[in-house]
């Protein structure tokens, strides 16, 4: 397959020695499968944008600090660019920003949460498990890392993870957009550095409890084959 990814941040320069930069994480992620990918890298911060759509198998977006809803001219250009992958049906996943980016895109509303950070692993039920997922779970259990989250949905939209702490976790938003909060690229290693170096930040308990958290093992590998799950379904059903 080959895959563009949407890079929309940077590692902050201290860590990117020890965890590259989120397009490496993304290209680890799907080492794992088994499965051959050819990556191509486009700096949405910079207004790099693939020129030709139909050369991917699919488009991915990482995560950001940015807000989804911030009057930034490239975040602007990124919804714009949503809109376009949506009316030539191309088939995106976004990631924590990316997920809210889509959001906005889509019709929903993205606000940063009076709930605070979630930090560390977030445990999340499986409320709907639409056919094209081959290993049906009862629950995901994903890193995260963020304040912002999506508070309103169009109607068309299918919740297929949440909690109590985010009710839209994981959103089908149509038969080729799909989109996580949580980071399924990232190891507990890069969650605990970032945690501890924003202790000035988050509050102590959050804090700690985010770090005690992250003895949970992630379900990276589910949910990548989930991603997989959802492109093969729609590639064949074209």
């Amino acid at each position: 397959m080959r895959v563009a990814i949407l890079e929309c941040d940077k590692v902050a320069e201290k860590f990117q020695s020890q965890f590259g930069q989120y397009s490496e994480m993304i290209r680890h992620m799907f080492a794992t499968t088994g499965s051959t990918f050819d990556f191509d890298v486009y700096n949405c911060q910079q207004g790099d944008y693939p020129p030709n759509l139909d050369r991917y198998d699919f488009f991915i977006t990482t995560g950001s600090r940015a807000a989804a809803y911030a009057h930034e001219t490239w975040i602007r250009q990124l919804i714009k660019f949503v809109h376009l992958l949506d009316d030539k049906r191309k088939i995106l996943i976004g990631i924590c920003f990316g997920h809210q980016v889509m959001a906005m895109a889509c019709g929903g509303q993205v606000e940063k949460s009076d709930k605070g950070w979630g930090i560390g692993i977030a445990r999340n039920r499986i409320v709907a498990s639409p056919d094209w997922i081959s290993e049906k779970r009862d629950e995901l259990n994903t890193i995260v890392s963020h304040q912002d989250q999506i508070v309103q949905l169009p109607d068309d939209a299918l919740v297929i993870a949440e909690s109590d702490f985010c009710p839209y976790f994981i959103v089908q938003w149509n038969d080729h957009f799909l989109s996580i909060q949580g980071h399924p690229e990232w190891n507990g290693d890069y969650s605990r550095a970032l945690i501890n170096d924003r202790r000035d930040t988050i509050p102590r308990q959050r804090v700690e409890a985010g770090l005690d958290s992250l003895a949970t093992q992630p379900d990276n590998p589910l949910f990548t084959n989930w991603i997989l799950d959802f492109v093969r379904n729609r590639q064949q059903s074209n």
